[in-house]
C-alpha cells in the first residue's frame, strides 16, 4: 500500500467559462490549471491528473511539474467518471485528496491538513473556512471501490452527504477553499462575493 495520493481533475470542458480555461492565465500571470497542480503536488509529491484526451499542452506542463497523468476517454461522461478513472490508476493508495483545477487558490498548507487528517485515520475530511465546507477533499482507503464506480458530474458529494459522522472537518483560514473559477469574472475574487 502506498502514501496518500494526490489527484487533480483538470478533464473539465471549460463551457461556462468560454475557452480552454485551465491554461488561460490568472491575474499573476500562471495558468489556473498549473497553479492548483503546483499547489496540490507541494503538499503531496505522489500526485496525478486527470485529464481530457488529446489536451498536450496541459498534459506536457502537469508532466513538468511531475504529476502522473491519465487521459479521460470518458471525460463527457462528467466529473465523476474523471475521479473513478483517478483513483483506479491509484488503487493502492493509503486514501486520496482530491482538488479540482479550476481551483487555484488553495494553500499548500490546506492540502497537507488534509492528507494528514487521512494518515491518522479520518475515513472523509475537507477543509471548513468560515462555516463552509470546501475543497480538497480526503478520502480514506474504504471508498476506493465505491469511487471507482462513480459516473455523472456529482463527483463523490453524495458520499459526504450520506456520511456526515464519518466526515472530519478541519477548520482554515485559506478562502482558497471556496474559490472555483467558472466564469472569466471569477478571475478577481477580491471583487466579487465567494463562492
Amino acid at each position: 500500500m502506498t502514501e496518500i495520493q494526490g489527484i487533480l481533475l483538470a478533464a473539465g470542458s471549460g463551457q461556462r467559462f468560454g475557452r480552454h480555461k485551465l491554461l488561460h492565465p490568472l491575474p499573476d500571470g500562471e495558468s489556473m490549471g498549473i497553479a492548483s497542480a503546483r499547489n496540490l503536488v507541494a503538499a503531496l509529491p505522489n500526485t496525478l491528473a486527470v485529464i481530457r484526451p488529446g489536451d498536450q499542452r496541459l498534459a506536457a506542463s502537469l508532466e513538468a511539474l511531475g504529476l502522473r497523468v491519465v487521459e479521460n476517454s470518458q471525460a463527457g461522461q462528467g466529473m465523476g467518471r474523471s475521479l473513478a478513472m483517478g483513483i483506479g490508476a491509484s488503487a493502492d493508495a493509503q486514501g486520496w485528496v482530491v482538488a479540482l483545477a479550476d481551483m487555484p487558490w488553495i494553500k499548500p498548507e490546506t492540502v497537507g491538513a488534509v492528507a494528514q487528517a487521512l494518515s491518522q485515520g479520518a475515513r472523509l475530511a475537507a477543509p471548513v473556512y468560515q462555516g463552509r465546507r470546501g475543497h480538497p477533499v480526503g478520502f480514506g482507503r474504504r471508498w476506493g471501490d465505491r469511487l471507482q464506480a462513480l459516473q455523472g458530474d456529482h463527483g463523490a458529494r453524495h458520499l459526504l452527504q450520506a456520511h456526515p459522522d464519518e466526515l472530519v472537518l478541519l477548520p482554515t483560514d485559506d478562502p482558497g477553499i471556496l474559490l472555483d473559477i467558472d466564469h472569466q469574472d471569477d478571475l478577481y475574487p477580491g471583487e466579487a462575493p465567494l463562492g
